[in-house]
């Protein structure tokens, strides 16, 4: 228990600036092996097929259309629920106006 109260001490009376410098070699070590190291190949990203891009271009502009559907329904929604809400119909009274 008295070691680890030392070296707990020991770190507490190290300034900042005495911490990056003994961390600053291992830093630099990892940056500069991950900067040398080569890749074993190229990975294509974009298809190299004009047809499997058309593919991909289509099903993006799909999903997008399909989100802004969706925006609107929602949009639609909720201006329902606020219009009912003004109308009072989602109160339990007897003079709330009827839906019809």
């Amino acid at each position: 228990m008295r070691r680890i109260r030392t070296v707990r001490d020991r770190l507490n009376r190290l300034s900042l600036f005495r911490r990056l410098r003994m961390a600053l070699p291992a830093v630099l070590f990892v940056l500069l092996s991950a900067a040398a190291a080569a890749a074993a190949e190229k990975i294509d990203v974009f298809p190299t097929t004009p047809y499997d891009g058309y593919i991909i271009y289509e099903s993006l502009a799909v999903f997008w259309i399909a989100i802004l559907g969706l925006v609107v329904i929602i949009r639609m929604k909720l201006r329902e629920i606020e219009r009912t809400q003004e109308l009072g119909a989602d109160r339990q009274e007897k003079d709330a106006p009827l839906l019809q």
